[in-house]
């Protein structure tokens, strides 16, 4: 009877581990794909702590915190967030200190009066690891804005300290041209909030000092390459997603210029170029609904390295591109990248996706 046992609990091991584990095929090799945590509601975005933990957020307004065994539990004190359209509890960062700060910031939609708009917060991680406390809001846009469209979200820690966080136009594309509102902005703030005394726009009359670059529709991914050169992804309308290369004080152009048009089918603005707007560095036609990304470091596959993951909404697969190659493009797709929403390079080199279709965060590693 032991040895009937024994044998059967062998077949149900393996049986759950071919479950578990996927494989999906690449130019570096078979990748194997492997459940981390499933059950998700409408995850957003994922952040690795030091000792291998992972947070993960989820759009209505909780936060999960992922064991190294797998286990997962809601954290306490998150903001109160206003789960509308697209806004809700969005991105989160661990910034490069929080082996000494246990500081987390979190990004989110905040109900401003009958509107609501993006929103920044600290907290610091309770020793226990079970909540977050002393929880502050370090920045909002404004004015408020009604509609639940285009909050952008993505935070960045930059190599200079300062926290950079990007905001989309709320639907509303004349207010990204307008430096009197941070709709449509790339933020760039202090650890603290305060704003700092080198940004572009401080010294100008009747602009957000807060203002970084302009000119943007809805950035939803953020990322610093090897040399701490910040680069976004945004959305555009019908065509004309963009990956843009962040500079001090640049106007990416929303609405005047794009590479896509209207829903309608309709032009948008004055065409593809205009003196003193950015060009992107890559866009697509026809959208891809790029979400977040991740510039890979190389560490286990190094022929990737400096090459940009990007999760797509709309086509459900994770984009690998080599700007070195004309933005040469390799559609990673399988079951498990059903609307991706949020990538990351984990500290080993692995890469971890979260899928909003499977409701699941994966990862990625070589197949033995």
């Amino acid at each position: 009877m032991q040895r009937i046992i024994s044998i059967g609990l062998f077949v149900w091991f393996c049986t759950v581990f071919a479950v578990s584990a996927a494989t999906l095929d690449s130019s570096a090799g078979t990748l194997t794909v492997t459940p981390v945590a499933t059950g998700l509601n409408e995850p957003w975005a994922l952040a690795e702590l030091p000792d291998g933990r992972i947070l993960i957020t989820e759009r209505g307004g909780t936060l999960i915190m992922v064991a190294r065994d797998g286990s997962k539990r809601a954290l306490g004190g998150v903001p109160r967030v206003r789960a509308k359209g697209q806004g809700g509890l969005l991105d989160i960062m661990i910034p490069g200190d929080f082996a000494t700060s246990g500081q987390i910031y979190l990004s989110y939609a905040k109900r401003q009066g009958r509107g609501e708009g993006t929103a920044l917060a600290v907290a610091t991680l309770s020793s226990d690891g079970r909540r977050l406390e002393s929880l502050r809001t370090i920045f909002e846009m404004q004015p408020g804005t009604n509609g639940g469209r285009h909050f952008g979200s993505r935070i960045v820690e930059g190599r200079d300290g300062k926290i950079y966080l990007t905001t989309g136009d709320r639907a509303d594309p004349p207010s990204a041209q307008d430096l009197g509102r941070h709709n449509g902005s790339v933020i760039r703030i202090n650890r603290d909030g305060s704003i700092p005394a080198d940004n572009p726009f401080v010294d100008t009359p009747g602009a957000q000092p807060e203002i970084w670059s302009y000119g943007h529709r809805n950035p939803q991914g953020a990322a610093l390459d090897a040399s701490g050169t910040l680069w976004i992804n945004e959305h555009g309308a019908m065509g004309g997603d963009e990956i843009n290369q962040i500079k001090r004080g640049a106007n990416f152009g929303w609405p005047v210029i794009s590479h896509g048009r209207h829903y309608s089918g309709a032009k948008i603005g004055e065409g593809t170029t205009k003196p003193g707007m950015e060009q992107p560095a890559h866009y697509w036609d026809p959208s891809i609904a790029p979400s977040g990304m991740m510039i890979y470091s190389g560490k286990l596959w190094p022929q990737w390295r400096g090459h940009f993951f990007v999760g797509s909404l709309k086509f459900d697969y994770l984009a690998r591109l080599d700007p070195n190659r004309g933005w040469a493009e390799e559609p990673l797709k399988a079951a498990e990248t059903e609307r991706v929403r949020d990538v990351r390079e984990a500290r080993d080199g692995s890469i971890l996706f979260l899928s909003v279709g499977q409701g699941a965060l994966y990862r990625l590693t070589p197949a033995r």
